[in-house]
């Protein structure tokens, strides 16, 4: 998911889209790649729009990261459920595919872990639409986003549910996107409260390292921290 204009990364994004943006001089996406490769992933789609030609022309076909590279462009930004239905054609899934931000850090992302949830799906007699990776509130999105209790992700509270934050990254099944327009603007949110209410969408706690690159203070606070 590489479409967005990174408001609040500018001035950096004045002339770059965000997710070419570099800790330790690797880009976002860069990260991302070495996780999917060192899994055994070989096909990627990007969305883009923001300086989308500047992503083609960095990333190429992507051999150089073991990868095949394809893209999606937009004219304008679709949102966060649009931009997956316009992908949809080119990623084909048969069923369950696996979503990630461009704009998160996360630099030992547990890919081989979600290809396992993935399979297990596949059996689940609840036929999830969505599995979600949370992490806990960062300083600057205390109140986080969904309450996880017993593997189930909803909007409401319960007794003994945590409120977490979405990781930007989650699995989703094809059928989440079904009634959407293709090229239309759609948020995701909704999509996914939706299915919340009849426990479609599940989750996990990730506990690992993940940070929202979200402002240019961040973005050298994280470059100093992996030196």
């Amino acid at each position: 998911m590489a479409a967005g204009r990174g408001e609040r990364m500018r001035p950096l994004t004045d002339s770059l889209p965000k997710p070419l943006l570099t800790i330790q001089h690797k880009s976002l996406l860069q990260w991302h790649f070495d996780a999917l490769a060192k899994a055994g992933i070989q096909n990627v789609v990007i969305n883009h729009a923001w300086f989308g030609e500047k992503i083609e022309s960095t990333l190429g076909d992507g051999r150089q990261f073991c990868l095949r590279i394809q893209y999606s462009p937009e004219g304008q930004a679709l949102e966060t459920a649009g931009r997956i239905c316009k992908a949809l054609p080119i990623i084909a899934p048969a069923d369950y595919f696996l979503v990630i931000n461009g704009d998160v850090f996360s630099p030992n992302l547990p890919i081989a872990q979600l290809l396992e949830m993935i399979t297990k799906m596949r059996t689940d007699a609840s036929k999830p639409l969505a599995h979600l990776l949370m992490a806990p509130n960062p300083v600057q999105h205390p109140e986080g986003d969904f309450y996880l209790q017993d593997s189930i992700v909803s909007s409401a509270g319960a007794i003994g549910a945590e409120k977490l934050t979405f990781s930007g990254i989650g699995i989703y099944q094809k059928d989440l996107f079904k009634g959407l327009e293709m090229g239309a603007l759609s948020k995701l949110a909704p999509l996914l409260r939706t299915e919340m209410e009849q426990n479609k969408v599940s989750g996990e706690k990730y506990i690992g390292p993940w940070h929202d690159v979200g402002t240019p203070q961040r973005l050298q606070e994280l470059n100093a921290a992996y030196e």
